[in-house]
């Protein structure tokens, strides 16, 4: 075994880590960085995916805008377009963190604590490293949501989006998707696809498609260089309150209850618009919600609240994500317990850090302090930047 030292430790290598890697660096910040990259992209999302966001909200950010997906394209002959192929994606992943963080630690970090004024971080096989900072940008992965009403399934017969890597494993059975959003909406055409015979449950009325790329170009060819006033870049929410978010300082002056509305409203369930024609030939069922779930011989016995039944081999849940710090086992318990939370979700101060001082979280586990833009790719740049200068200002005083 071994101890190291370092100033920053960020652990997770996805699009969050390895934008926060990169601003730190560049700000001449010593900085380890740890995790396998793009794992939760590689490992965790059907084959045949593609990102919703478009395509100026798909790169992960640097500070010199050196690492694009044009910039990918042009040093490796990658060809694609958007929507962005989910392959694709983690291939550029993977070749920006090779620019930013060649020197990557695969290791998985086994544990966090708190030592002094400073942590102590222990990898899977027993290394020690102390770092003055540690970045937690560690994603979703052990966040998923599961119902109550169908948590008690077996293993077999039930499994959340994010743990299916190929769909086509479905072929020739009846499954159910639960949800309403890409997630369901996708899974579902790729389950159809790969010969499955698919009914989605969705409990509100309707299913929203985003205007995507059509509504960017009329607002573009009607505002000109207005239109990012409306409608930025960063492609979370409708025009005008996309704005709001799109500026976290300013999002977080509002009151919570309001801050809580426009987050449900920019962030809710929606599905890309060139998925509807892969939607055309596959059954949904609109406001409905399962109220009960047992195993019935070789499937599931699904009740709706209508008193219908359905009988399927699989329930695939599409159902999002929660944020809940108790999931995060690598944290030690003094640790978690010094950790403010408002619902589960850390409450961050300024530069992303938690209650414990040199303490930081970037990802989806910010967006109740920050707003919804960090649950996308297109919020890594949004995140970097301010955690740096709290970073930089911190060594200044110290």
């Amino acid at each position: 075994m071994s101890e190291q030292q370092t100033d920053v430790a960020v652990v997770g290598a996805g699009p969050y880590g390895l934008s926060t890697v990169a601003h730190l660096r560049a700000a001449g910040v010593e900085t380890r960085v740890f995790g396998e990259p793009m794992v939760f992209w590689q490992e965790q999302m059907p084959v045949g995916m593609f990102l919703r966001s478009a395509w100026e909200a798909s790169h992960i950010a640097d500070p010199h805008r050196r690492y694009t997906l044009e910039a990918y394209q042009a040093a490796t002959g990658a060809r694609f377009a958007a929507p962005v192929p989910l392959d694709d994606f983690v291939r550029y992943g993977q070749w920006f963190q090779q620019q930013v963080a060649p020197d990557l630690d695969r290791r998985r970090v086994a544990r966090v604590a708190r030592e002094g004024a400073g942590f102590c971080l222990e990898t899977e096989d027993g290394d020690t490293l102390r770092a003055r900072r540690v970045v937690l940008a560690t994603g979703i992965a052990n966040v998923a949501h599961k119902p109550a009403e169908l948590r008690m399934l077996p293993p077999d017969k039930t499994s959340h989006s994010s743990e299916e890597r190929d769909l086509r494993r479905f072929a020739g059975q009846r499954v159910a998707v639960i949800g309403g959003g890409q997630s369901a909406l996708e899974s579902a055409a790729l389950l159809h696809e790969g010969g499955a015979d698919v009914e989605v449950l969705v409990r509100a009325p309707r299913i929203h498609f985003l205007k995507g790329a059509g509504l960017r170009s009329r607002l573009r060819d009607r505002l000109g260089p207005a239109r990012p006033l409306l409608y930025p870049d960063t492609d979370v929410g409708p025009p005008g309150l996309s704005f709001l978010v799109a500026h976290p300082a300013l999002f977080r002056q509002f009151p919570r209850e309001l801050q809580d509305r426009i987050a449900r409203r920019s962030i809710r369930p929606a599905g890309a618009a060139w998925l509807r024609p892969r939607l055309q030939d596959v059954s949904i069922t609109l406001g409905r919600a399962v109220v009960g779930a047992a195993p019935d011989g070789e499937r599931v016995r699904l009740t709706l609240d209508d008193a219908t039944e359905r009988r399927v081999h699989h329930v695939l849940l599409a159902t999002g994500y929660r944020v809940n710090l108790d999931r995060y086992s690598y944290l030690d318990p003094a640790l978690l317990r010094a950790i403010e939370r408002v619902d589960g979700y850390p409450a961050l101060r300024a530069g992303f850090e938690t209650s414990v001082p040199g303490l930081h979280m970037v990802g989806a586990p910010a967006a109740i302090s920050f707003g919804p833009l960090f649950r996308f790719v297109s919020g890594t740049g949004y995140a970097a930047r301010p955690l740096t200068r709290r970073v930089l200002a911190g060594a200044r005083a110290a």
